[in-house]
Formats: structure tokens, sequence, C-alpha cells
């Protein structure tokens, strides 16, 4: 009889395409393992909607592995003591596992290393991170020739099928109860709206790709409308892993019309990932000096400035609703996260890192590399970026990008409005308690350029 072998998962929570699990199961049995380290991370620590979507990606893997002989075992602590710890109770040989490049799971793997034999595997992403480079050797720090390289190594490998079976050990190590880890709101219990939404695991992810294969062609042309469907659905399951983007690639890629730009679009993920492998302190640190001395403010008025968009009450419609699909689904529309977070960084002139912060908490798919590039990006900060004088004009994108349908779903008090008021209510029309503007849309942009010129000194 083969000695035990841990799989050790964390944001790759399938049985698909999932290499760590492929390896161990043919070297014996396997105890695949989940450790909820709130550690190690510190406060980087998952925020409430991701512990959400967890707890119930977990109980769908859970269910996963038994139909295949196995079961998923639940321990909470360090993983750097947790899994040696496991290996010595039950005799593990080795430990199987996802490369992760977020800094704190790059240095837990080392930690992990140094006690028991940690075998690691790719499969999280297009290509390795890391491995995309030019022809000098060096990581790209620009999106553009990024993707042009990566593309020319696609497709990525055919994905790997689900094992028939997963054998187990003869006897199960103790694991704790899911349901005592307290992922899970209470009181208040504010998740109803994703349970609405969101199936996560594994099956959900596939549903969602199934759906979206057949408007994949048309990407480019919709994916901007927020009042449409044309989008993927697929960032919360990529994010923990119940699918991955070699899947993904192999089911649209032929679709036609323009799947290529949301082919781009994984790219991007893979971009990210390349940028923070480059900048581990991507997530706290602006990239360009010009902004480490900017006039961000601060104070009571900027926090309550803070408060009201968190809870959508700026008065501009449009990042209005976002905010509260954000709240309601743990998700937003990528149009729409662009304009409210410009809005925050730009109208209000309140440092990105307060918004990446929200956004960390809220989003489903609140993911370390993409949010902080996302950010950087939008406020100009970045290695690869927008300007910062390039501001947003929430009112006049709101109707460009048709969103009339969208603010009548998210914001109720404007629905009777014809499409003609609804993007722009006007002072003197606050329908149903809508508040002001927190500020008028020239006199932000004003400030904000100022604010730009006393930044370069």
């Amino acid at each position: 009889m083969h000695s035990p072998v841990i799989v050790w998962l964390r944001r790759d929570l399938r049985l698909s395409d999932q290499r760590a699990i492929a390896e161990a199961a043919g070297k014996g049995p396997v105890i695949p393992v989940y450790v909820l380290d709130d550690e190690t991370p510190r406060h980087r620590a998952m925020g409430g909607a991701s512990r959400w979507w967890l707890h119930h990606s977990l109980a769908s893997l859970d269910a996963a592995l038994r139909g295949k002989g196995s079961r998923l075992i639940l321990r909470r602590g360090r993983c750097e003591h947790v899994l040696p710890a496991l290996a010595e109770e039950t005799g593990a040989s080795e430990v199987h596992a996802l490369h992760h490049y977020e800094p704190w799971w790059r240095n837990a793997e080392k930690a992990v290393a140094q006690r028991v034999t940690l075998c690691l595997h790719h499969g999280n992403y297009l290509a390795p991170p890391g491995s995309v480079t030019t022809g000098a050797g060096v990581p790209y720090k620009i999106y553009t020739p990024f993707w042009r390289a990566l593309s020319e190594r696609m497709p990525p490998p055919a994905p790997q099928p689900c094992p028939d079976v997963i054998p187990g050990p003869e006897r199960w190590p103790r694991s704790e109860d899911l349901a005592d880890w307290n992922l899970l709101p209470v009181k208040p219990d504010w998740a109803g709206g994703m349970r609405d939404f969101w199936e996560p695991g594994e099956e959900g992810a596939r549903k969602r790709l199934r759906a979206f294969a057949g408007k994949a062609s048309r990407y480019r042309e919709e994916r901007d409308l927020p009042s449409g469907n044309a989008t993927s659905f697929l960032s919360p399951h990529l994010h923990f892993g119940e699918i991955s983007p070699a899947q993904i690639w192999h089911s649209v890629s032929n679709a036609g019309g323009s799947v290529g730009t949301f082919l781009g679009e994984v790219g991007w993920r893979d971009y990210a990932q390349n940028v923070i492998l480059q900048f581990p302190d991507y997530g706290a640190r602006s990239a360009r000096e010009a902004f480490d001395g900017f006039p961000w403010r601060t104070g009571q008025a900027a926090d309550e400035d803070l408060r009201a968009w968190q809870q959508g009450r700026t008065g501009y419609p449009i990042v209005d609703a976002g905010m509260r699909q954000l709240w309601h689904t743990g998700w937003m529309h990528n149009r729409v996260r662009m304009i409210a977070a410009s809005f925050l960084v730009k109208h209000l002139l309140i440092d990105w890192r307060r918004g990446e912060q929200w956004f960390w908490d809220t989003l489903a798919d609140a993911d370390y590399a993409s949010n902080a590039v996302n950010w950087q990006w939008t406020a100009g900060s970045g290695v690869d970026s927008n300007m910062f004088v390039r501001i947003m004009a929430p009112l006049s994108q709101s109707e460009k990008f048709d969103a009339a349908g969208y603010i009548r779903q998210w914001v109720p008090e404007l629905a009777a409005l014809p499409d003609g008021e609804i993007h722009d209510p006007g002072p003197l029309c606050r329908p149903g308690g809508y508040p002001a503007r927190l500020i008028e849309h020239r006199a932000a942009r004003e400030r904000a350029l100022a604010a730009w010129e006393q930044a370069k000194g």
C-alpha cells in the first residue's frame, strides 16, 4: 500500500483540469485538504463576499469528491503548521498543489516546502506567470506586448478530464465542520441577492460557460452595455479555480466574430499576475512616483463622500447603480466598475487604495492581482495605466452605453423617468429622495486637474 499524498487546495477548487489532483492520484491514496488560513495573508484575508462564495464552493467540491470515492478535509490555521502536522498524522509522503502567485502564498509555499516535500504544478493561468518575457528575458510591464507574446503561445494545453476515481486512504483524518467556520453572514444576512444570482462550484461554472458560448462571438459589440447580458459572469468561478482558463479557451476560442476580445480579457488576468510577480506590493503602493505626494482628500468630508459612494448615494445614477449591484450580488459590470472607480479617484479625489479595499471586501471575484491592477490602471498610477487627466464623465458614459435599463433595475427611485432623463435627472428632479450630486462634473474635473498639477510639482 502506497503512503497517502496530500493535495493542498486554495483557489483551485475543481476536479477537472486539476493537475495537482491528477498527479497525486497516480501516486497513491489522496487526501484533499483545504486550510482556512487567515493568518498568513493578514490584512489580505478574504472579504465577506469571498467568504460567502468559499463556503458554497467548498460544499460543492466535497460533494463532487464523495462522488469519486473521496472527501474534502477541512483544517484551520497557518498552512506552514497545518500541512506538516497533517502529513505526520497521516504518514503522507508528499504535498501536491497548484502554484499561487500572491505574495503571501509564495511565502507560504516556501515555508511549507522547508518542512515537507511540496510538489507544485501549473494550471491556474493560460501560461505560468513569469514565463512570458521579452527577447531579453525580462518580464513585460505593458499589457499589449505581453498579450501579443502570450497569444503566440496559445492555445493552452488541452484540459485534463476529471479522474474516474480518486482513491482515498484506509483511515481518513479528522475534518472540521464547514458550518463552524462561520463564513456565511447571519446578523444581518446580506447574501440574499448573491444566493439568487450565483451557483458557486464547478457545475455552476460549467453552466455559466455553456450560457456564454452562444454569445461569445458578439462580445466586443455588446460587452460595454450594462443593461445587456453579454458578459460571461465567469470571473468568480475563475478566481476560485472552479474552472480553468484552458477550459474556457478551448470551449469558446472557435466561436468566431469578436471572441478574440473576450480571450484578451482572459489574457488580462494573466497579465495582472505577471505584474504582482514583479511588484508584490502592487495592491498597496502606487507604481508611479508622481502619486507618492498626491493630495488625496482626507478628513470627515472625504469619509462622508466615501460612504456615499459605497452606498450608491452619489447622485450620479450610473455610479449608484453599479455600487448597489455590487452590494446586492457581489459583482459589478466591468464598464461600470471603471466608471465607479474613476468617480471615486478623480471626482472625489479619494485614494484609489480605499476603493480597492472596498472592492476587496465586497467582490466575490476579489482577486489581489486583478483588483490592484485595475484600480491602478483607472487611477493612472500603474505601470500600464490610463492617464490621470483622462477623466470619465459618468453622465455621458451612461447615455453612450445605454444604461437606462440597468439604472431602473438598481436605482428604483428613478425607474419612472424616461430614457432621456434617467441618465442625468438634473438638480430639480430627485424622485424618491434620490440624493443630490456630491459634486458637479465640471467642478470635479477642475479640482482633479489642479490636484494633478500639484502632484507633478
